[in-house]
């Protein structure tokens, strides 16, 4: 992973491997809440990806994504807002004895 030290990354995100986070211009990204970035993702300059969003592997985000959606593809493209960020939704939680 290359991540730029001035990007912002909210909680409980899932990062996977070959992921790069960019900047030429020192405008970082800023990542939100319980989001699913997929293997192979660059996210390139000051973009915003909105929370309980999900990232499709080998993506090349661009511009925006909104919160709630999935993006794929190069450049990334919001697919769909069905059930965005599924991997990530319980993560934390502790099963019931």
């Amino acid at each position: 992973m290359v991540i730029n030290g001035g990007t912002i990354i909210g909680n409980n995100v899932n990062l996977f491997q070959f992921l790069n986070i960019g900047t030429e211009h020192n405008t970082p990204a800023i990542i939100g809440d319980e989001v699913y970035v997929g293997p192979g993702v660059c996210i390139v300059e000051s973009v915003r990806i909105g929370s309980k969003s999900s990232i499709g592997a080998g993506a090349v985000v661009t511009k925006d994504v909104p919160a709630e959606s999935t993006c794929a593809g190069v450049p990334a493209k919001v697919i769909n807002y069905n059930d965005p960020g599924r991997f990530i939704k319980f993560r934390w939680e502790v099963p019931a004895k």
